[in-house]
């Protein structure tokens, strides 16, 4: 994220940290540290369709490398393709579809080994989810790399308990931008128990300015 918390240059798809962070000086120079912490991912990582969508997995790639990791996407609309799920299919380890939507795509390879789709009739259920992968996926460890929406989700219901950030040298600004933690706006001081305290276990300084924080999350309501 930025320094005024943004993980986005601008309010629209088009705009992108991975394409444009490249552009500016003085931020560029040190990104590459954020791909090399990112690339030490749990072996199950949780991502959003728009999310995938936006970084380019419904485009056609005539390769694949792939990679140890486990991916669990959230896709209602759907985001994601027939292009997009061959792609995560061929990427990962296993794929697990997360979806409200009857017609998602993914319900037409369901004869694929490697795919799982979780169907909820109205509206997913995202602690009765986390249960149910541990239970019989037995995942007990996933890392969350979805838009501020989500984020706010997990972690208002108590489903996060660490954060780790890597905070890049820039100030971008925009009321619409999204950051870290989106989500309804809290309204009244009842709402206050909604907020997340965190401990700070790990503030490193990086190279260029930039730096890496790790929380644990202090989900406790008392």
């Amino acid at each position: 994220m930025s320094v005024d918390g943004k993980i986005s240059t601008g309010d629209t798809d088009a705009m992108d940290f991975d394409k444009d962070l490249p552009r500016i000086k003085g931020v560029r120079e040190g990104l590459h540290q954020y791909y090399e912490l990112d690339k030490k991912t749990d072996l199950y990582t949780l991502n959003s369709g728009r999310v995938l969508q936006k970084v380019g997995a419904n485009e056609k790639k005539a390769k694949v490398a792939k990679i140890p990791v486990s991916f669990i996407v959230i896709d209602n609309k759907p985001h994601l393709n027939s292009t997009g799920i061959d792609y995560l299919l061929r990427r990962g380890k296993k794929l697990y579809i997360v979806t409200t939507n009857k017609a998602h795509p993914a319900f037409k390879r369901k004869s694929e080994k490697n795919l799982h789709v979780i169907y909820y009739p109205n509206k997913i259920d995202f602690q009765n989810l986390f249960l149910k992968l541990k239970k019989h996926e037995k995942i007990r460890k996933i890392t969350i790399q979805t838009g501020g929406t989500l984020n706010a989700v997990f972690l208002r219901q108590g489903l996060i308990d660490h954060i780790s950030i890597v905070v890049a040298p820039a100030l971008i600004g925009g009321k619409d931008t999204s950051t870290v933690i989106d989500g309804e706006s809290l309204h009244s001081v009842k709402e206050l128990v909604k907020i997340k305290a965190l401990k700070l276990r790990k503030c490193k300084i990086l190279k260029n300015s930039y730096l890496h924080l790790f929380y644990d999350v202090i989900n406790k309501k008392n």
